[in-house]
C-alpha cells in the first residue's frame, strides 16, 4: 500500500480483525440481552420474588374445620370466630379519639392503647385473640390504620357432654387431638392455604381464595341418650363411691355407639386447664383392665360353640378345682354338688368356668377367645385403641393355670369397648359387628354413608340364642335388680378384684363391678355396659345392675321400643327352664 506510512498500513491490516471482534461482542450482547428477557424463567421468577418480597409477605391460612354434629344434627364441635388486632400507628391521625374507642370496645387501659397508637411503628398488636363480638365492633370504626386478622377456634356447644369421644384440638392450626377430632383430623382439616398479603399499609389486601373447607361428620351418637346416661353414672357415682366409671350404649345390629361416657368428665372448651393428662384418655377404649367373671359367658358361650358342652351339661361342684399347679375357688367358698352350664352363669362359678375351659382344651379355648375379640382391637373409628393383653399357649407368660383363671377373667385384659363388642355378637344372632362413631360424612359432592363393618361370625344362630336364654334366666334369677318390667332383659353381672404387679388387692375400694345386657331378648335393639372401677361396698357384684336398670327405663322410651308382656323365644333356642338349683 503506497503512500501509506508503516504505522498506517499495521493499523488498516488490524482493522478487519477490530471490526469483527466488536461485532461479535455486540452480537454476543444481544443475544445475552434477549436471553435473559425471554428464556431463563427461574431468573425472571427470583427476580420478582424478591421485588415482590419487599412489599408482601405470605400468610398461612388454616381452612375452616368442619363441624361435628350427633345422628340427629345436634351439634358437638363448630367455628367460632375470634380476631386478632393491629395496628399501623404512623397511620393514625387522632390517637386521643382512637385510643378512647378502642379502650371501650375492648375493655382495656386508654393510655396503654395510646402508647401503642403513638408508638412510630410500622405495625403494632393491639389485642386478641378477641370474639366476633368486639371485632365486629372494631371493623364498624371503619379506621385505615386497623387491621383485622381472623384466628379460628374450636368450640364445643355441649361442654363437657361426650368430651372423651369428641375430644380437642391444641392450636391456632386447629390440629386434632384424641377423640373424633384426632381420629379423624385429615377430614375435618380440610386444605391449608398460603395467602400474598402486602406489607405496604395503604395497599388494599387481595380478594382471600376460597378456602377448601373440611368435611363435616355425623355420629351415631344420640345426644338426649348420652346426656341421660353421663346423667346416671354420676349418680351411680355419687351412690357408690366408686372413683371411676364408664358406660356404653351400643346398637348390636350395625355397630352404632349411641353413648359412650366415662367418669370423670372433662369439657373439651377447657382441657388445657387438666393438669393431669391421664383424665384425657378416654377409658372405654383405652383402659385394659381385667373383667373378672364377666368373662364366664363367652367361656360357656365358647364350649356351646365348638360342642364341648350341651346346655344340659353339668358337674359336680366341689368348691374347689387344682389346675396347673393353682387351686380355684368359688368366689364364696362354698360348694354346690350338681351343676348344670345356666347355673355357672347365673351364680357366677368360677370352678364352673375352670371346669370348661379345661374340658375344652387350650386350642379351643384360646381359639373361641380370639374370635371373641380378646387381645386385639375392635376397630373403632376413635383415636388409640387398646388391644388388652391375652396370653397362649407359646408365650413365654402363659402357664397352665392360665387356662382355668382366664376363663372367668383373671390374668387376661380387655377395654370395655371390646367386651361389650363380645356382647354384641351374642345379641346379633353370633355375628359381630365393627363397633363405629362415625355414621356419615358430608362432602362437597353430597353425603358419604359410613358402612356397617361385619368383622366375622362368632357363634352360631343356635348357640347364640341358647346363650341368650341364659342370660335372660341370670338376670331374672340372679340380678332382679336389672330387671325391667314388660322387657326381657338378657344380661350378667360381674365383678373382678383389681390386680397389682405381685397379687389382687383386698379391701375396701378394691374391685371392679360391672354389668352387661341386651333388650328386648328376643330382637335386640340395644346392648348395654355399665362398669364402676373401686365402689365402697366391695363385696356386692351387683352395684352395677340398679344402674343399668335405670338406663333401660330410659332408653326404652328414646328409642320407643314397645313393652312385650309375653316375649317370643329366640329362633333356634330349645331351652327355657333347665336351672339346677345351687
Amino acid at each position: 500500500m503506497q503512500g501509506l506510512s508503516p504505522q498506517q498500513a499495521t493499523i488498516q491490516a488490524r482493522l478487519p480483525f477490530v471490526i469483527i471482534f466488536l461485532a461479535l461482542m455486540a452480537g454476543l450482547l444481544l443475544l445475552t440481552l434477549a436471553n435473559f428477557q425471554f428464556y431463563p424463567r427461574a431468573v425472571r421468577q427470583e427476580l420478582e420474588r424478591r421485588g415482590s418480597a419487599s412489599v408482601n409477605s405470605v400468610r398461612r391460612i388454616p381452612a375452616e374445620r368442619g363441624l361435628i354434629y350427633d345422628r340427629d344434627g345436634d351439634p358437638f364441635a363448630f367455628n367460632a370466630p375470634q380476631y386478632r388486632i393491629g395496628v399501623s400507628p404512623n397511620l393514625v391521625s387522632d390517637p386521643d379519639g382512637l385510643a378512647g374507642e378502642l379502650a371501650s370496645i375492648l375493655e382495656a387501659d386508654e393510655y396503654d392503647l395510646y402508647r401503642i397508637l403513638t408508638s412510630g411503628e410500622l405495625w403494632q398488636m393491639v389485642a386478641g385473640p378477641v370474639p366476633a363480638r368486639q371485632g365486629q365492633a372494631i371493623a364498624d370504626l371503619d379506621e385505615t390504620a386497623i387491621t383485622i386478622e381472623s384466628i379460628p377456634r374450636r368450640f364445643y356447644p355441649q361442654g363437657a357432654l361426650a368430651g372423651h369421644v369428641i375430644g380437642f384440638v391444641v392450636d391456632e392450626a386447629l390440629q386434632g387431638a384424641m377423640g373424633v377430632e384426632g381420629a379423624y383430623n385429615d377430614i375435618l382439616a380440610g386444605r391449608v392455604l398460603d395467602l400474598s398479603v402486602s406489607n405496604i399499609p395503604l395497599n388494599l389486601p387481595e380478594d382471600t381464595p376460597t378456602q377448601q373447607r373440611g368435611q363435616d361428620i355425623i355420629l351415631t351418637l344420640d345426644r338426649d341418650i348420652q346426656f341421660w346416661v353421663e346423667s346416671e353414672l354420676r349418680r351411680a357415682i355419687q351412690e357408690s363411691g366408686a372413683s371411676r366409671g364408664t358406660v356404653i350404649v351400643m346398637d348390636p345390629r350395625n355397630g352404632d355407639i349411641l353413648a359412650m361416657a366415662s367418669y370423670p368428665e372433662f369439657d373439651p372448651n377447657r382441657f388445657i386447664e387438666i393438669e393431669d393428662p391421664n383424665l384425657l384418655r378416654n377409658p372405654a377404649i383405652n383402659d385394659a383392665y381385667e373383667p373378672g367373671t364377666i368373662m364366664q359367658v363367652l367361656t360357656v358361650a365358647g364350649a356351646l360353640e365348638r360342642g364341648v358342652i350341651t346346655p344340659y351339661w353339668t358337674y359336680n361342684d366341689r368348691g374347689r378345682l387344682e389346675i396347673g399347679g393353682i387351686v380355684v375357688r368359688n368366689a364364696d367358698r362354698r360348694e354346690y354338688g350338681a351343676v348344670d352350664a345356666a347355673q355357672v352363669l347365673i351364680r357366677a362359678f368360677n370352678v364352673g368356668a375352670a371346669k370348661i375351659s379345661m374340658e375344652m382344651g387350650s386350642d379351643n379355648f384360646y381359639s373361641m377367645m380370639r374370635t371373641f375379640g380378646m387381645g386385639q382391637t375392635t376397630g373403632i373409628d376413635l383415636f388409640a385403641e387398646a388391644s388388652g393383653s391375652l396370653n397362649i399357649p407359646g408365650d413365654s407368660d402363659w402357664s397352665e393355670s392360665d387356662l382355668g383363671i382366664n376363663s372367668f377373667g383373671q390374668g387376661v385384659t380387655a377395654t370395655p369397648i371390646q367386651i361389650i363388642t363380645a356382647f354384641a355378637a351374642i345379641a346379633n344372632d353370633g355375628i359381630m359387628r365393627q363397633p363405629r362413631m362415625v355414621r356419615q360424612i358430608i362432602t362437597s359432592e353430597g353425603v358419604q354413608e359410613a358402612q356397617s363393618i361385619t368383622t366375622r361370625r362368632v357363634l352360631t344362630a343356635e348357640t347364640a340364642a341358647a346363650v341368650t336364654d341364659m342370660l335372660v334366666r341370670a338376670v331374672n334369677e340372679g340380678s332382679p335388680q336389672a330387671a325391667l318390667p314388660g322387657y326381657a332383659i338378657a344380661g350378667r353381672a360381674g365383678a373382678a378384684r383389681i390386680s397389682t404387679a405381685v397379687d389382687y388387692e383386698t379391701g375396701p375400694n378394691s374391685t371392679i363391678v360391672s354389668f352387661v345386657g341386651f333388650l328386648p331378648a328376643e330382637e335386640p335393639q340395644a346392648v348395654m355396659m355399665v362398669k364402676l372401677d373401686r365402689p365402697d361396698d366391695f363385696r356386692d357384684r351387683q352395684l352395677a345392675a340398679p344402674v343399668f336398670r335405670r338406663l333401660a327405663d330410659r332408653l326404652v322410651i328414646l328409642l320407643e321400643i314397645p313393652v312385650n308382656d309375653a316375649p317370643r323365644r329366640r329362633a333356634g333356642s330349645d331351652i327355657v327352664d333347665q336351672s339346677v338349683s345351687g
